[in-house]
């Protein structure tokens, strides 16, 4: 690790400091250093600069001369972009210039920048701005104590306001708060100047606390988990009812097609091919959940998935019939079928 000299404002010593190798000690990387520098420029600019098209400028709503026979080119408007004041082809509009940056971006490139100026000897720490009143020539002072020259970067705190205004007069100095400390302002100054206070560590931050809960929003919030666990009984209430078996038609020792079929509502058969068990000739489709009775309209069409013995069964098993509404189904054969 690179150590500093810690310094009173008097010029004194107060003892060593080490910089943390990993702000202050690594690789500068000048691409990444280069990329966030020109986004935080282009971040600056107002992006209100705005030229008049040809629509927008006032006039020229007259065609200028006939379109034949004066030996001239033909024209439309005198405010076209060829003419003397018409309106500016494909000039600027009113935009934003902002670029996204990656936060990782823009902390290695201030990492990278302080260890460029910790490389060149140029970091400096004061043990503490000691100024009882706001003096510019005590500024002076101190500098000239600690040895800064040039262009002179101070990092303060949000306490040290009679330091903000001791330095703020002078023309080579510019102070940047600790938390507004970026890689252009540390490249665009020679010395960089921190306080004990103010000197990056390098540690991670402390986890933060968890902020209590306000009174009105933990009573929502218990309302709406209240609201949750009634959904999930309800729910599996109904998982546990739709799972439990319904009472199976008593089959007896009969055999073929019916016996070899398992039921699955009371008066219902599976189908097992094209064949129509004897005394089941309503067709259910457990897709649509419909069911079709003999002479309706696509009953020749369905393929019954179950057959049922009565519509009242059909009806039973949670199965419908296609409404007269839809005007595609067993509408027309109502009659004939009750």
């Amino acid at each position: 690790m690179t150590s500093v000299s810690v310094k009173t404002t008097a010029g004194a010593a107060a003892g060593d400091v080490e910089l943390a190798a990993d702000v202050f000690g690594i690789q500068p990387n000048v691409p990444v250093m280069h990329q966030v520098v020109t986004a935080q420029l282009a971040a600056r600019r107002a992006g209100t600069q705005s030229t008049l098209t040809r629509s927008e400028v006032r006039g020229g709503g007259r065609k200028p001369h006939r379109q034949k026979g004066t030996g001239g080119a033909r024209q439309g408007s005198i405010r076209a972009p060829h003419y003397s004041g018409g309106g500016v082809a494909l000039g600027p509009k009113p935009r934003n210039y902002g670029q996204k940056t990656p936060k990782k971006m823009i902390k290695l490139a201030l990492r990278s920048a302080l260890s460029d100026r910790a490389a060149e000897g140029k970091i400096m720490v004061v043990d503490s701005w000691a100024f009882a009143a706001p003096s510019t020539k005590s500024a002076v002072n101190t500098l000239a104590a600690i040895g800064a020259e040039g262009k002179v970067l101070v990092v303060l705190s949000r306490d040290d306001v009679a330091a903000a205004k001791s330095f703020r007069n002078l023309a080579s100095v510019q102070i940047i708060g600790v938390h507004e400390l970026n890689a252009y302002d540390v490249l665009c100054n020679d010395t960089i100047v921190f306080s004990s206070a103010t000197l990056p560590t390098g540690e991670p931050k402390p986890e933060q606390p968890e902020l209590p809960v306000a009174p009105a929003a933990a009573k929502k919030i218990t309302k709406k988990v209240a609201e949750v666990a009634e959904v999930a009984e309800v729910v599996e209430a109904e998982v546990e009812t739709s799972a439990a078996v319904q009472p199976l038609v008593d089959l007896g020792d009969d055999t073929g097609a019916e016996a070899a079929a398992a039921p699955r509502w009371a008066g219902s058969v599976e189908a097992d091919g094209d064949d129509q068990p004897e005394g089941y000739d309503i067709k259910g489709n457990a897709q649509s959940m419909l069911y079709h009775v003999p002479g309706s309209r696509y009953y020749k069409a369905t393929k019954a998935e179950y057959w049922f013995d009565s519509e009242e069964s059909a009806i039973a098993a949670g199965f419908s019939k296609p409404g007269a509404a839809s005007n595609d189904d067993d509408a027309s054969s109502t009659g004939d079928e009750s």
